[in-house]
């Protein structure tokens, strides 16, 4: 069961890659040659996500989901202009790793701020779960594969947090989004982590 299931998620991801390679790769070449470099792109994809944080802190979830859409493809545009230009490096890899963090951080940071300034201490809660499930799934699996296990597995992974935030944002159902994420990142946190225990016995 494990094995099948590490295997959908990867299936997933390779679906994504190889239906978005036939986009990307003519805008990545471009990009490239006019030099840009897949490192700008990345911090270009951080700094989209603070401003959707800040419209996202006003109360405007339609503009905010539509920056997190738009800058998606920033994130995925550095991976194809590194590969490319025949080029990825280990320190790319981190930076993309890292601001992918600080970008799921500024969305739900915002979203923070704004229900506390309604005084939702509900859904603040929520958000708190949210972060921290999020933040847990990647370093879970990160932990683990520093120890030489294998943690890919989990319902809700980046990709799927993405779809999830952006497609309640611009229902205007802020709240449907920050507890299924709050809920389904933190199992999938726990997943891995049973995961990991099970290689270990």
């Amino acid at each position: 069961m494990e094995k099948e299931q590490a295997k959908e998620t990867k299936s997933f991801t390779d679906m994504m890659r190889v239906r978005m390679k036939v986009v990307l790769d003519p805008i990545g070449s471009f990009l490239n040659k006019i030099g840009l470099t897949p490192n700008m792109m990345t911090m270009l994809g951080v700094f989209g996500n603070l401003v959707a944080g800040v419209f996202l802190a006003r109360g405007d979830m339609f503009i905010g989901g539509l920056f997190i859409l738009v800058f998606a493809a920033f994130d995925a545009l550095d991976g194809t202009m590194a590969r490319l230009r025949g080029q990825p490096s280990a320190f790319g890899a981190f930076l993309d790793s890292v601001t992918d963090r600080y970008a799921e951080l500024f969305v739900l940071g915002g979203l923070l701020i704004h229900f506390v300034s309604i005084g939702d201490t509900v859904t603040t809660i929520g958000i708190y779960l949210a972060a921290a499930g999020s933040v847990l799934v990647s370093y879970v699996k990160a932990r683990a594969e520093s120890l030489k296990f294998n943690a890919s597995v989990g319902i809700l992974t980046r990709v799927e947090r993405y779809i999830v935030t952006v497609l309640f944002l611009l229902l205007g159902q802020p709240i449907i989004a920050v507890w299924v994420i709050a809920v389904l990142a933190n199992i999938t946190a726990l997943q891995r982590i049973w995961k990991v225990r099970q290689q270990a016995s």
